[in-house]
């Protein structure tokens, strides 16, 4: 035998005995006596123990989670040990820091610092410092980090990690947070950096009390003044995160450091051009304090007129009303402490006569009357823009301004923009071959976002060619899915029910069956399942692919009846004639449940009667039966639910919705289908819904958007009454669907309308000018909707005012008014007036004077108008009355 054979079968060498004893210890998890073991190894034997080390960590990597528990007592000691045979700091961090071994245990830190005790003072530094970059642990391990600096005698690691570590050890369970600071030894080191994290750390976001002992703003204001931090530095770390930006809540603390330092008159004009940036991009409250800083430094004499009406500018440009106003006081104040600067600052007012608030707009104007100069260039820069000023100002801005400040009588006539319709795109035809089919299986497979035509295709394609050549689309189909884990013989034994969707009919054309399972399954909790839709939905979806897997297996189907012919879920009836006429022609019987879900997606058009009829089979004599009156979809029922108080949910009076039974679906479709057409009563919470797709909802009932609007309505009420996410997402579906538009769908969006999250909102918006571009929308029924709405508090104003005032937006002016001139009857009228009802009459004023509709006065505006006073509901009632009377007016010229 040659030297090459004998090499290749001699045997492993074995781990010396220290080795051994080490292995052993390691999986015993005796991790504290781990330091005396390894201390009398050389380099050479550490080395060679690192190998079986190795195997040993990837032996525990590769066992299931069965085996946590070993996995548990091993990791520490496999840890120490590793660390303690690497050379390197970098391989010495790696292990120290693998997510594998370290799971949620807490490093024996201790019984570390004792195994790396004889490493150089600079390794050691290098180890510190490369664990403390390692983002995922570096907060966990601050206290090794700690260590190792102090044996080393390096800098302390900066980064964001370390500094969490840093901030989140400090013994302020025993002392203040002052105290802890102070007697810190890395305190001057790190605290610069907390300004410089890319999140605020953990610690900054508790802040309590600025008295409490725990809050951080007062504790470095505090070491600041004793001279233990560089004031100024601090003063520039804040100010300059603030600089960088960030959401309000990101902020927060930042200005509260801020706050507690206090700066002086001399520190805040150091940072005039700081506080400009900030009062023009930052949050609402960050930018209310540079504000004031900048009204301190104008009232001061050190601000000059320059630097004011560039922040003006910016600040009068920003929408919160607050701030603005604001703005408009420090304005005046300036003018009459010096009013020589008023050719300088008056410009400046242009930019409030825009703002939305036709009181911001009156404020505006009545300061540039009182400060105006006979400076022609300043009254022609405010003519210019008093074009944006409200119709209600513009006679006065004329009376102040010249006539320059006039309208231009040649605008073009106000015309309704809406979106275009909403539009029925025809669904692709199946692949055409073997290959392009198991592609689209695949993506449907792996995706969680497949799309109602990506899924009809795919199914079809299978059914299809399943029945031309079984034996290729299996061939093909199989190294496709081998990730599949129902075909892993790891795993495959799992497998003892009915796969889900799609995947029930690609096992079935592999030849892949569900295995017996060791324990039979038990009863289902009937009392959890809720009284929702989503159950009988689930089942007749289920009962398709089933049906389709059975006939895979027996007799394949030559194609399905029920695609739809539209990305919708809509199915054109004559193109379900065509294809049962096929069917009838190749002596093929239609499957129930395909046949039963295609005639719920068929769209009822009554000219398609008699070519269903002239079919001459059963099929074509039921579907001529659904395009007349068997078709009808259910009666929905309108009700005033009572308040339900109960201890995992609290709903008030509401408006709710029942749906009828469908006799035809209960008597003639298979059974699991029956549930569909069952009647329903509104139910409260749903259970059964969460993770659902809108779109293949809408899909399986295209063409009954009634019945589908009254089983969403719970949902949708959620997100107007609690905390509710998401259920408005089906509305932009119903919109674009099939089937009237009726109560049901109405009531839906007023709900939705109102929601709390505004991307909630924003869907009923969609779903609202999605129906107007298509004539559905009947503006009355959805107004007095609302005004039932508000006055149950379902929908609150406010909300239902930024609702409305996006739809605006778009250019449908004249749309929404016609909702607003429906709702707010019932608000006017009413005895309350709930807060946001000013909201409400400021958004009918918009859009009446940019429509120029005529129309009458809402009942209560009259009386809503003479109550006197300055309140926003007075002001904005008195502006949209003379609104209407202008209109009428030049109507009537």
């Amino acid at each position: 035998m040659n030297a090459t054979a004998q090499e290749t079968t001699a045997p492993a060498p074995q781990p010396d005995v220290p080795a051994r004893e080490i292995l052993v210890a390691v999986r015993a998890g005796r991790t504290a006596a781990l330091p005396g073991l390894l201390k009398p190894l050389d380099r050479l034997q550490r080395r060679e123990l690192l190998v079986e080390l190795k195997a040993l960590r990837a032996d525990l990597r590769s066992q299931g989670w069965e085996n946590w528990r070993e996995r548990d007592l091993v990791s520490p000691a496999l840890v120490v040990a590793g660390a303690g045979c690497t050379t390197g700091a970098a391989a010495a961090a790696s292990w120290i820091a693998a997510r594998d071994l370290r799971r949620w245990q807490v490093l024996p830190t201790g019984i570390l610092l004792d195994v790396l005790s004889d490493r150089e003072p600079r390794r050691l530094g290098d180890l510190a410092h490369r664990l403390a970059a390692r983002a995922a642990t570096a907060e966990q391990d601050y206290p090794l980090i700690r260590a190792l600096v102090g044996l080393a005698g390096c800098p302390m690691p900066t980064t964001d990690g370390c500094l969490e570590g840093w901030a989140s050890s400090l013994p302020t369970a025993l002392i203040p947070l002052v105290d802890a600071l102070r007697n810190d030894p890395y305190t001057a080191e790190l605290v610069p950096r907390l300004f410089e994290t890319a999140e605020p750390i953990a610690s900054l976001n508790w802040l309590g009390e600025p008295t409490g002992p725990h809050h951080w703003p007062t504790a470095l204001a505090a070491l600041a003044e004793e001279g233990l931090l560089d004031r100024t530095a601090l003063l520039d770390g804040c100010t300059a995160r603030l600089l960088r930006g960030g959401t309000a809540p990101h902020l927060k603390p930042y200005l509260a450091f801020l706050q507690a330092l206090n700066p002086t008159p001399e520190e805040e004009r150091e940072r005039a051009a700081d506080w400009i940036a900030l009062a023009a991009d930052a949050p609402s409250a960050v930018a209310g304090h540079a504000q004031q800083a900048l009204a301190r430094l104008a009232a001061a004499g050190g601000l000059a007129p320059r630097l004011l009406a560039e922040m003006s500018l910016t600040v009068l440009f920003r929408p919160e009303k607050k701030l603005v106003r604001a703005q408009l006081v420090l304005l005046g104040r300036e003018l009459v402490r010096d009013p020589a600067i008023a050719p300088e600052l008056l410009p400046v007012l242009g930019e409030a006569f825009g703002h939305s608030d036709t009181d911001i707009q009156e404020r505006a104007l009545k300061l540039a009357a009182a400060h105006l100069v006979p400076d022609p260039h300043v009254r022609g820069e405010l003519a210019v823009q008093a074009h944006l000023l409200s119709p209600l100002h513009r006679s006065r801005a004329v009376e102040i301004l010249g006539p320059d400040a006039a309208p231009a009588t040649d605008a073009a006539p106000y015309q309704e923009i809406l979106p275009p319709p909403p539009a029925q795109v025809p669904l692709a035809p199946a692949p055409e071959s073997v290959e392009e089919t198991v592609e689209l299986v695949a993506a449907v497979l792996n995706s969680r976002t497949a799309s109602v035509e990506e899924y009809e295709r795919a199914l079809d394609g299978l059914v299809r060619h399943a029945h031309r050549d079984r034996a290729a689309l299996a061939a093909a189909l199989r190294p496709a899915l081998a990730g599949r884990w129902w075909l892993d013989p790891e795993q495959s034994r799992h497998y003892t029910s009915e796969l889900p969707g799609i995947e029930h009919v690609a096992a079935a054309v592999l030849d892949v069956h569900p295995a017996t399972p060791v324990h039979p399954p038990q009863p289902a909790l009937v009392s959890w399942r809720s009284n929702c839709h989503h159950p009988a939905f689930h089942v007749a979806a289920h009962a398709r692919v089933a049906e389709a897997a059975r006939h895979i297996a027996a007799r394949p189907l030559p194609f399905l009846l029920a695609v739809p012919t539209h990305t919708s879920g809509s199915l054109d009836p004559r193109t379900l004639i065509e294809r049962l006429a096929t069917y009838a022609r190749l002596g093929e019987t239609p499957a129930p449940a395909d046949f039963a879900q295609a005639l719920l997606r068929t769209r009822r058009d009554p000219t398609a009667i008699p070519a269903a009829e002239a079919l001459g089979t059963p099929e074509g004599e039921r579907l001529a039966a659904w395009l007349g009156e068997d078709g009808l979809p259910a009666a929905v029922t309108r009700r005033t639910a009572p308040a339900v108080a109960r201890h995992y949910d609290e709903w008030p009076e509401h408006l709710t919705l029942d749906t009828g039974e469908r006799t035809t679906v209960l008597r003639r479709f298979p059974k699991p289908f029956r549930e569909l057409g069952q009647a329903r009563m509104a139910t409260g919470r749903c259970w059964d819904g969460a993770g659902d797709g809108d779109a293949a909802l809408v899909a399986a009932l295209p063409e009954d958007r009634e019945t589908l609007a009254a089983w969403s309505l719970p949902a949708i009420t959620s997100c107007a009454l609690h905390e509710g996410r998401g259920g408005t997402a089906v509305l932009p579906l119903l919109a674009a669907a099939g089937g009237p538009a009726g109560p049901a769908l109405h009531l839906a969006v007023a709900t939705a309308l109102g929601a709390r999250h505004a991307e909630d909102r924003l869907r009923a918006v969609d779903a609202l000018l999605a129906l107007a571009a298509r004539g559905e929308l009947d503006a009355v029924r959805l107004g007095s909707d609302l005004g039932e709405q508000l006055t149950l508090g379902t929908v609150k104003p406010n909300r239902l005012a930024d609702s409305l005032r996006t739809a605006a937006a778009t250019g449908a002016h004249t749309t929404t008014w016609s909702v607003l001139a429906a709702a707010l009857p019932a608000l006017l009228t009413g005895t309350a007036d709930p807060r946001g009802t000013g909201d409400l009459l400021e958004m009918a004023a918009d859009c009446v004077e940019q429509s120029m509709v005529v129309s009458p006065h809402p009942a209560g505006l009259a009386a809503v108008a003479a109550r006197g006073g300055r309140s926003r509901l007075v002001t904005q009632a008195v502006r949209l009355a003379k609104a209407l009377d202008r209109n009428q007016e030049s109507a009537a010229a």
